[in-house]
């Protein structure tokens, strides 16, 4: 259930606000004049939630890679190079 506080709570009970963003790791919307205005998250969350969409972005562009028929390196042969490198 999403945590949603309006914008004078901001001021008014950052306290609050922040142990629900850090110990309860949820987000929490700030309306304000009754509509969604923020959201607020700990920093923590946010870091994991852009590394994400990071990997769904490399794997997007790895699926349209296959797609287009480029050339598949087999995992066993990445690994032998990537040892090759590493032992010199």
């Amino acid at each position: 259930m999403p945590v949603i506080r309006p914008v004078s709570d901001l001021r008014n009970k950052t306290p609050e606000i922040e142990k629900i963003c850090i110990q309860e790791q949820k987000p929490v919307f700030i309306t304000k004049n009754g509509k969604g205005h923020l959201v607020i998250m700990s920093q923590d969350i946010f870091e994991e939630q852009q590394a994400l969409l990071d990997l769904y972005e490399k794997l997007d562009e790895a699926e349209a890679q296959s797609a287009a028929g480029m050339k598949r390196i087999p995992h066993v042969e990445v690994m032998a190079r990537l040892r090759a490198k590493i032992n010199g």
